[in-house]
């Protein structure tokens, strides 16, 4: 017990770096797992009186799946009641260390939902399922772990043992996602307040462009063996980043902001300034989280060909520092744009043409990926709309996290 409480304090360590709600729970899930053997399990949240899941894993089901492809998550709710199981962990605030799923006695509330079994050829035999439960006493979710394994691999009931540590890595994990949760609402409250401006600017596209931001990037880093731990901080920086890429449209008049036809050329030149405002609002540089975020504010809109803006200006003033052959700003080109930056274009792009707005319908996914790959080379990376394109199915799985 003496190692296990070891542990739980180097986990302890490990969730208080990670600043992004989803990445969390992604990891929090991973140690579970990990610390009792867990070959598949889930993370819920509770959302308006009902569970919401959030991430599944199940390494015998990735396994199966080609490099660099990901499990795909189906995102449903569960009632908060006694007819499920991880229904009835919230609302009796109750760890279930369940042996056989398919043996649960009659007299018991709840029963198991054998649908994902049956679609994905997976047998899921034991279970421990907890509540994660602030220190207010509220509950926030539920985790649930499936089939714990010997050493050898066979599938095995949990240890009746392993309930008192879980209960206790479930405290620790709960510190971590209540701290989580306030960064992701003030970040909210935030995009909310951009967009009582631009209707635009909701929380559902923040959340899309942040996820496949960070989908695009964890794909270009592991074909750059970028390690482990360097690639999560990143990503986690990213997220938050990606989330405040139009925080600076907050500064643009209404007449501009809101018009609902074609802006003119005057009203195109003040609405582009709408970097420069997101990078002045992030101009305190606490932490290289601040220094990215205001470069994805910047350079969002710089092209890979140079014909982006709003170029080499100052961004106090907008005064030009560099100028082109036309006596405009140099647009950076290529590399010299920062990788956040050209990451969050891209997805920024593909969830704006993909979705309807009010001046726009929704496009269909093959006319928007066939207009992405027109713009390869010239607004966006060659190299990340390769990637982008070879995600696709975890893109998809993004837009039904986070619909509108």
């Amino acid at each position: 017990m003496d190692n296990r409480l070891d542990k739980i304090l180097e986990i302890d360590s490990e969730l208080n770096k990670i600043q992004d709600l989803d990445l969390l729970l992604e990891k929090i899930l991973y140690e579970a797992r990990k610390v009792t053997n867990a070959d598949a399990g889930s993370v819920y949240l509770v959302e308006n009186n009902q569970l919401a899941i959030k991430h599944s894993h199940c390494e015998t089901l990735q396994k199966k799946l080609q490099k660099g492809e990901k499990l795909i998550t189906a995102f449903f709710k569960v009632p908060i009641s006694d007819k499920s199981i991880s229904g009835w962990v919230a609302a009796n605030e109750e760890p279930l260390n369940i042996p056989d799923m398919y043996n649960i006695p009659v007299d018991r509330p709840y029963r198991f939902n054998q649908a994902f079994d049956k679609k994905s050829g997976y047998k899921t035999v034991s279970s421990l399922t907890f509540p994660l439960i602030s220190n207010q006493g509220k509950v926030l979710g539920v985790l649930q772990l499936m089939n714990a394994q010997d050493e050898d691999g066979l599938v095995i009931p949990f240890n009746p043992g392993d309930e008192p540590f879980v209960t206790h890595f479930a405290s620790v994990a709960t510190v971590a996602l209540q701290r989580a949760q306030l960064t992701r609402t003030l970040i909210l409250r935030m995009i909310r307040m951009a967009g009582l401006r631009d209707p635009k600017e909701t929380g559902a596209h923040v959340n899309r462009v942040g996820a496949y931001s960070v989908e695009i990037y964890e794909a270009w880093a592991r074909q750059r063996k970028i390690p482990q731990n360097e690639l999560v901080r990143m990503k986690d920086i990213l997220r938050m980043a990606s989330m405040l890429h139009d925080i600076g449209k907050v500064a643009i008049p209404d007449s501009v902001l809101k018009k609902p036809g074609k802006l003119d050329v005057d009203e195109y030149n003040i609405m582009k300034t709408h970097t420069l405002h997101g990078a002045e609002i992030l101009i305190d540089q606490e932490s290289i989280t601040d220094t990215l975020a205001q470069q994805v504010a910047l350079r969002h809109h710089e092209n890979w060909d140079g014909s982006g803006y709003p170029g080499m200006v100052d961004i106090l003033t907008g005064k030009i520092l560099q100028e082109d052959e036309n006596g405009k700003p140099r647009g950076l080109k290529g590399e010299e744009i920062p990788l956040f930056a050209r990451i969050v274009s891209l997805a920024d792009v593909f969830d704006a043409l993909i979705c309807k707005r009010a001046y726009k319908p929704a496009w269909s996914e093959e006319d928007v990926l066939k207009e992405m790959q027109k713009m390869s080379g010239s607004k966006f990376e060659p190299e990340l709309v390769e990637i982008f394109m070879e995600i696709m199915p975890t893109i998809r799985n993004v837009r039904q996290r986070y619909p509108e």
